[in-house]
């Protein structure tokens, strides 16, 4: 079974051999799981015959008897692109609890409540209707419409329906966007830390993305400063998230209005401004969207969605919205990727926007039970020597710093270097599941989602905290 659950975890999720034992249930899991992606070290083999693969150089070539060989080289483009962690250590955690180990999930930014009913309702009566063909490309008129009616009442916001995209979740929209107004050579400007898509969409569309670092002392919000001198004539894109995933950072209109002053003196520099995580956001803290702000619109794509605020992660629902000669770019390539969203999905979108000013009653339910859990772990983790944390003011993610555990050393697991061998270290001794900040950018801190019910929060918390005695101990080394 050791062996069948090794080759499951590592062809399936693609992570390098290194030491990894999982719990007290290591005899029946994987003793060699890694977080690490770099793969190039690894002998290839053809899946089908079995056979050794040889490389040379740009092109691999697998070698039969009495065949000429087949050229399974991949894009260079592809090759620059690193698998997302959040999505590698959720998969292996997910694998790992099918195996029997008891493992605490709080990797993944899912939030844990249904659907609301009167939005599942609307994709159930979309089916018993017979709406599920193609609709158009772009997205139903009718969601569009509602779209527009949204931003206008709740951003300040005025589009036209020829002005918004439908797509099958915000991530589509966002990568769209990123290969609708970028050109091979240009640069990305992403603070860190940032969501782990961000970086590789940029390598995608054959720009650079340029990383532009924040302080925990400020909350993880970027320094205009910095931003100034960073920006090239070859900058053409700044991709701001607030509320931020990872950190919750939620940006104040002021800062956002210097930001803004600083993007008006350079022509080709655009504005992408991710809003997914809109709605939950807690008091007294305020969302202003970019485009609202004096001279914006005209260089600000707009991206939202449905998943987050609305517990519908699976319906694979989000928008963009912008000027109509960057839009229409975006629906040209949609057409060519997935043509439009599911329509099931669009109706119970519709339904979605009619609940009400920032989701009703039904939203503000699921975030009060955000900011309840937020509290609780913001105060936990605040009871241990060595932590730092910026109390976040949006979304449901923690970004703690623990690098004061780093360079310890503990018998029977080796030594913590990193946020990477940390949680490697609080998966085999703790059971539970976070990830690291180096794949947001920031190798001090390790992100944890509270998307998860308080009672197994608590549980977290606990586990997490007998983890760490023994690195509390432990000399520096």
């Amino acid at each position: 079974m050791a062996n069948s659950l090794h080759h499951t975890l590592t062809s399936r999720i693609g992570l390098r051999n290194q030491s990894l034992s999982v719990g007290p249930v290591s005899q029946t899991a994987s003793r060699s799981i890694s977080f690490s992606s770099q793969l190039s070290d690894l002998p290839l083999k053809d899946l089908k015959t079995g056979k050794r693969v040889e490389r040379n150089h740009s092109v691999v070539m697998v070698k039969a008897e009495g065949n000429l060989g087949v050229d399974i080289s991949l894009s260079p483009r592809v090759n620059s692109v690193k698998p997302s962690k959040t999505v590698a250590i959720s998969d292996l955690a997910t694998a790992l609890v099918q195996s029997g180990v008891p493992v605490i999930r709080l990797a993944a930014g899912e939030p844990d409540f249904d659907t609301p009913a009167a939005i599942a309702e609307a994709g159930i009566n979309a089916i018993r209707e017979g709406y599920t063909r193609y609709t158009q490309n772009a997205g139903t008129l009718e969601l569009r419409e509602a779209i527009c009616h949204k931003l206008k009442e709740e951003n300040d916001l005025t589009y036209t329906p020829d002005q918004i995209v439908v797509s099958n979740g915000a991530k589509q929209s966002l990568i769209q966007a990123v290969l609708a107004v970028c050109s091979p050579g240009d640069e990305v400007i992403v603070p860190a830390p940032f969501w782990v898509s961000y970086p590789e969409m940029a390598r995608l569309a054959d720009a650079t993305p340029v990383i532009l670092p924040t302080r925990l002392s400020d909350d993880f919000l970027l320094d205009p400063k910095l931003l100034e001198s960073t920006i090239t004539e070859r900058t053409r894109l700044l991709i701001l998230c607030s509320p931020s995933n990872p950190t919750g950072s939620v940006y104040p209109k002021k800062l956002l209005e210097e930001i803004a002053h600083i993007v008006a003196k350079h022509p080709r520099l655009l504005v992408v401004s991710d809003e997914i995580y809109e709605h939950i956001i807690y008091a007294p803290a305020t969302h202003t969207s970019f485009a609202s702000l004096p001279g914006m619109w005209d260089r600000t794509l707009t991206v939202n969605g449905f998943s987050k605020a609305f517990a519908m992660t699976g319906w694979r629902l989000g928008y963009i919205a912008g000027p109509k000669h960057f839009i229409t770019a975006c629906g040209k390539l949609q057409s060519q990727f997935t043509s439009g969203a599911s329509s099931i999905s669009q109706k119970a979108g519709v339904a979605a926007l009619g609940l009400g000013k920032g989701g009703g009653e039904a939203v503000s339910t699921m975030v009060k039970a955000f900011r309840e859990r937020r509290d609780f772990l913001v105060k936990s983790f605040r009871e241990i020597d060595g932590v730092k944390i910026s109390e976040p003011q949006g979304a449901f993610y923690l970004f703690i710093d623990f690098s004061s555990f780093y360079g310890r050393e503990v018998e029977g697991f080796g030594k913590i270097e990193d946020s990477e061998s940390l949680c490697r270290y609080l998966l085999d001794k703790g059971q539970v599941a976070v990830v690291p900040g180096s794949a947001f950018g920031d190798d001090s801190c390790i992100r944890i989602s509270y998307a998860a019910s308080l009672t197994t929060l608590q549980a977290a918390v606990e586990r997490i905290k007998k983890a760490l005695v023994p690195l509390t101990s432990a000399a520096l080394v």
